[in-house]
């Protein structure tokens, strides 16, 4: 049995190892795919359980490549490096958030070579 390292973890796929920027990438075009909606929120909040995420920008209506969420994800880390960056995924249908996952934490050693920490 493997016991967990005493790290914080976020959302669901913080229990995996670093995805790549390729992964991530494709994650982005699953949700595009399904018709979801992506959006950049961030924050600077790392006690207990963060419920409140600030959007970058509005959802990201018009968005037709993940290229176009990562260059978003890249300019919320450049003004807001030293928070925790998520990418989400709204379904216009059901109006519910249907995916997560944390692409920047603050302090990340490669914080100028790629989406993920």
């Amino acid at each position: 049995m493997k016991t967990l390292g005493k790290e914080r973890k976020f959302e669901t796929f913080s229990y995996l190892p670093p995805l790549t920027d390729a992964q991530v990438a494709r994650q982005i075009q699953y949700t595009l795919e399904q018709g979801f909606i992506p959006c950049v929120e961030f924050n600077e909040n790392s006690d207990a359980e963060i419920y409140y995420w600030t959007m970058w920008k509005l959802p990201l209506f018009n968005i037709k490549t993940p290229q176009e969420v990562l260059n978003e994800v890249q300019q919320c880390r450049s003004e807001y490096g030293n928070c925790y960056i998520r990418v989400v995924a709204f379904d216009n249908v059901k109006q519910c958030q249907v995916m997560s996952f944390i692409v920047h934490k603050p302090g990340a050693s490669n914080v100028s070579t790629g989406y993920r920490y």
